[in-house]
C-alpha cells in the first residue's frame, strides 16, 4: 500500500482515504471518483463543529496561560509545564485543525509545498510536546510526593526541560517534513510523504510508541504510586495536626484527580485515531468504504477536541483556575468576579488565615503559640514533621518568589535551628498553587 496511507501519526496531511484516479479504469472503478464528495450542508455542519473546537481551544488555552503567567503565586514548576501543554494545544488548533479539515473534506491540497511540509512536521511536534508536558508534570509530582527530600526543580531547570522537550519534538518530526512532497494526478493536488523503501513504516511505529504508548505507561505508573501513597497514608496526632494533614493530603488528591482526568481524556481522544490507521495498514480496502470519509472526519474531530478539554477540566476541578476564568471573563454580564477570586490568585492560601484563626481560638492567643514555636522545637514536633515529609506532605520551596509559609506558622519559617536540621529541607505549606 502507498506509504502515505500509513501516515497515521498525528493528523498527517495525506488524505485518509484513497481515491482512484486512473482514467482507464472501468465505470465501476471510476464511480469511486465521486465517492468522497459530500453535499454542501454536510460540509457546513462539519465546518461549524470544527470551528467551535478551534475557537474554544484558542480562547481556553490563552486564558490558562494568562492565569499562570500573570499571577506570581501561580508560577510553579508544575504550572510552567501546564503552560507548555496549553501552548502546544493552542498551536495545534490554530495551525493544524482547520487546514487538515479542508484537506480531508475536499481531498485536495490547496496550500502549496511549503505549508505541506509544515503540516507534516508541526502536528507531530505539537503532540509530542503535549504528552511529554503531561509526563513532566507526573514526574515532578512523583518526586515531590514520593521523594520529598530531593531538591525541587528550579526555574532554570524547568526551562531547560521544556527546551529539551521542544528540541526532541522538532527532531522527531523532521523526517515527515523532509520527505513531504506535492504530487498532481489528473489535476488533483496531493500533499504526501514519499518514504524511501520501508523507512516509513518503521518510523511510524517508533513515533506511535514514543508519543502515545510510552508516555502513557510512564504516567500510569507514576500516578498509581502517587495515588496509593496518598490514599493509604495516615498520620496520628492531635486534632490540629490531623486537620492540617488532612487538608494538605486532600489538596494533593485534588491535583492527582485533575491530572488523571486530563491524561485519560487525552488517551481516549487519540486512541480511535491511531487504531484507524493501524487497521488500515493491515486492511487497505477500509479506505474504499462508502462512509469512510465521514468516519475519518469524526475520528479526526475527536482527536482535535483534545486540545479544548484541558481548560474546561481546570475550571471545573480547580478553584484557583475557576477564579482565574472569572477574572478573565468578568466583562461578561453573566459572570461575576469577586475580591475573593482575586485573592485566590494573588494571596497566600485562604486556608492559612482560617488555620491561624482556629489556632488562636484553641490556644487563647496566637502570639503565645508562636513564641513557643520560636524558642522550642520538641521531639514530638520533629517526629511529626519527618513523618509528614516522608509522606510527601511537606515540600521544598518552589521557584516562585512569592512568600513562603511553614505548616505551623510564618514564624517557624524563620527558625534558623530548624532550617539547619540535618536531612531536612526547608519546609513550606504543601498546598499546591495549582490546586485550590
Amino acid at each position: 500500500m502507498s506509504n502515505w496511507l500509513f501516515s497515521f501519526c498525528l493528523q498527517e496531511t495525506p488524505p485518509p482515504f484513497k481515491v482512484p484516479l486512473n482514467p482507464t479504469a472501468s465505470p465501476s472503478q471510476n464511480s469511486s471518483l465521486t465517492q468522497f464528495t459530500q453535499p454542501g450542508w454536510q460540509i457546513a455542519l462539519w465546518a461549524i463543529t470544527y470551528s467551535f473546537i478551534v475557537i474554544t481551544s484558542i480562547v481556553g488555552n490563552i486564558t490558562v496561560i494568562w492565569i499562570i503567567l500573570a499571577h506570581r503565586r501561580m508560577r510553579t514548576a508544575t504550572n510552567y509545564f501546564i503552560v507548555n501543554l496549553a501552548l502546544s494545544d493552542l498551536l495545534m488548533s490554530a495551525f493544524n485543525t482547520i487546514f487538515n479539515f479542508i484537506y480531508a473534506s475536499h481531498n485536495v491540497w490547496y496550500f502549496g509545498k511549503e505549508f505541506c511540509r509544515f503540516q507534516n512536521w508541526f502536528p507531530i511536534t505539537a503532540m509530542f510536546v503535549s504528552i511529554y508536558s503531561m509526563t513532566a508534570v507526573a514526574a515532578e509530582r512523583y518526586v515531590a510526593i514520593i521523594h520529598p527530600f530531593k531538591p525541587r526543580l528550579s526555574a532554570g531547570n524547568t526551562r531547560v526541560i521544556i527546551g529539551i522537550i521542544w528540541l526532541v519534538a522538532f527532531g522527531l518530526a523532521f523526517p515527515q517534513c523532509f520527505y513531504a512532497e506535492i504530487l498532481t494526478d489528473n489535476g488533483t493536488t496531493k500533499c504526501i510523504v514519499v518514504w524511501p523503501d520501508d523507512v516509513g513504516s518503521k518510523y511510524h511505529i517508533a513515533v506511535i510508541v514514543l508519543i502515545y504508548l510510552l508516555p502513557l505507561m510512564v504516567m500510569f505508573v507514576a500516578y498509581s504510586i502517587i495515588g496509593i501513597t496518598l490514599w493509604s497514608s495516615a498520620v496520628p496526632g492531635n486534632h490540629i495536626n490531623r486537620v492540617r494533614y488532612e487538608h494538605q493530603v486532600n489538596a494533593k488528591k485534588k491535583f492527582v484527580k485533575t491530572m488523571v482526568v486530563v491524561v485519560i481524556i487525552f488517551a481516549v481522544c487519540w486512541l480511535p485515531y491511531h487504531i484507524y490507521f493501524i487497521l488500515g495498514s493491515f486492511k487497505e480496502d477500509i479506505y474504499q468504504q462508502k462512509y469512510i470519509q465521514q468516519v475519518y472526519l469524526a475520528i479526526f474531530l475527536l482527536a482535535m477536541s483534545s486540545t479544548m478539554y484541558n481548560p474546561i477540566i481546570y475550571c471545573c476541578l480547580n478553584q484557583r483556575f475557576r477564579s482565574g476564568f472569572k477574572l478573565a471573563f468578568r466583562w461578561c454580564p453573566c459572570i461575576k468576579a469577586t475580591e475573593k477570586d482575586k485573592l485566590k490568585l494573588t494571596s497566600p492560601s485562604l486556608y492559612q488565615s482560617t488555620r491561624r484563626k482556629s489556632r488562636k481560638s484553641s490556644f487563647n492567643t496566637e502570639t503565645h503559640f508562636n513564641e513557643e514555636e520560636k524558642t522550642s522545637f520538641t521531639p514530638t514536633q520533629l517526629a511529626h514533621n519527618i513523618t509528614e515529609t516522608y509522606l510527601g506532605i511537606q515540600e521544598a520551596p518552589t521557584m516562585s518568589t512569592s512568600p513562603s509559609y511553614s505548616k505551623y506558622s510564618p514564624v517557624l519559617w524563620e527558625n534558623k535551628s530548624y532550617k539547619a536540621l540535618p536531612g531536612l529541607t526547608s519546609a513550606v505549606n504543601s498546598e499546591q498553587r495549582f490546586v485550590a
